[in-house]
């Protein structure tokens, strides 16, 4: 028996697909299909019946894969259940972030866990999209806003705050900014999902809406930061790692009692029986490095 083919069964049963599962798998498709029809020769029986379109269990597949799963979920616990008891943190995690979190912010994530478990090797997802964690074969999520799908469980590990920032050769020469209507005076570089037409800004006593120029729309946070820090005008920043850089990168919070959103910061992941030591020490180190940069 050949358990890397009954992985492999399961997850296009999982998944629904050759291609899906090859790229939770990180395998060619041509390889899991080989895997799959290796399984199915060495059985003496169709697991999988395929057309263009679809791809769905037969009657012995669908047998063969509620028995096969449960198997190698028991595997996983045991494996799982050994490194705990040894106290070896070690293996691969995957896990997805939104880009707009900063490259600091999760470069000082990553060092950290190296840091700390040098056995475990990180891939790094950076996408905008909520994606499915189980379908893409990712082991935990760093979510900011609200959170989608309740099936997960989260770990909050802070408030993402943005405010408004300027370079202080900038400032040297523009007009006085003591209210967000003097915005309209500035140029202000936007970042396009805080607004392609106006900026909403909050103070203590409530919110302003100001209607925005769009002379300069990007939808890169590194570069709006790295405008502003160029002296191009005003921009709406994470309030984390906003000031750093040195002398020559420095930026400046205007506007220091207003500020634009502020979104929860969570660490998600599937529910499951037997948490890896793995996943359960990313989670801490997560936390404590979210936490220490959003406060």
């Amino acid at each position: 028996m050949d358990l890397n083919e009954v992985a492999v069964f399961v997850k296009v049963a999982q998944l629904g697909g050759f291609s899906a599962a090859a790229r939770a798998l990180a395998l060619p498709v041509s390889t899991v299909s080989t895997r799959v029809a290796r399984l199915e020769k060495r059985l003496g029986v169709t697991l999988l019946q395929r057309t263009t379109r679809r791809l769905r269990l037969t009657e012995a597949g669908a047998q063969y894969f509620r028995h096969a799963a449960a198997g190698l979920e028991h595997v996983a616990e045991a494996e799982a259940a050994v490194s705990v008891a040894a106290g070896e943190a070690k293996g691969r995690l995957r896990v997805t972030a939104p880009a707009d979190l900063g490259d600091t912010l999760l470069a000082g994530l990553i060092v950290a866990m190296r840091t700390a478990y040098p056995q475990i090797d990180i891939e790094l997802v950076l996408t905008d999209r909520y994606l499915d964690l189980v379908a893409e074969g990712l082991d935990a999520a760093i979510r900011a806003g609200a959170l989608e799908d309740s099936t997960l469980i989260a770990k909050k590990a802070g408030i993402a705050c943005w405010a408004p920032f300027a370079s202080p050769d900038y400032l040297a020469s523009a007009p006085p900014l003591s209210q967000p209507p003097d915005l309209r005076r500035h140029r202000c570089v936007q970042f396009a999902p805080l607004g392609r037409e106006a900026w909403t800004l909050y103070a203590a006593n409530g919110g302003m809406t100001v209607p925005m120029s769009g002379h300069v729309l990007v939808n890169d946070l590194g570069l709006a930061r790295a405008l502003a820090q160029a002296g191009e005008g005003v921009a709406l920043l994470p309030t984390y790692g906003a000031g750093s850089g040195g002398e020559a990168g420095r930026l400046v919070r205007v506007l220091p009692d207003w500020h634009a959103r502020a979104d929860p910061v969570h660490i998600v992941y599937p529910r499951q029986r037997f948490m890896p030591l793995r996943l359960r020490v990313f989670v801490d180190v997560a936390a404590g490095v979210l936490a220490r940069a959003l406060d």
